[in-house]
């Protein structure tokens, strides 16, 4: 999996389809790469650095865990919230992997946006 390093890929994310439970978001958007995309953004709200860091580390484990899940031809940009300090990571696994299945059930149904 592709790693998001660059501020314009984060924006191109975010002008996607989007989705949010329990602490998580998720951003999706198609592009031209057959390897699927995947970025991590926590802010200063959520905590210090050390608190910032360690969520971080929580969403990359977890998109791990699910990482058979994230489609090809997809930039995905995870956004963590105080919530997963706190939250059992089976909880994450089983959260992002709705939050993934939402995004791609809502671009395959007719109708809706």
């Amino acid at each position: 999996m592709r790693r998001l390093k660059k501020r314009a890929q984060f924006r191109n994310a975010a002008k996607g389809g989007r989705a949010s439970r329990n602490g998580l978001s998720l951003q999706a958007i198609g592009v031209d790469d057959d390897e699927p995309g995947l970025g991590f953004t926590v802010t200063k709200r959520a905590g210090n650095a050390v608190e910032r860091n360690r969520i971080k580390r929580r969403l990359r484990a977890a998109a791990d865990a699910c990482g058979q899940r994230f489609q090809s031809r997809h930039d995905y940009v995870l956004l963590g919230r105080r919530e997963v300090l706190r939250a059992p990571f089976a909880s994450l696994v089983v959260t992002l992997d709705g939050l993934v299945t939402r995004l791609h059930s809502k671009s395959q149904s007719p109708g809706r946006t």
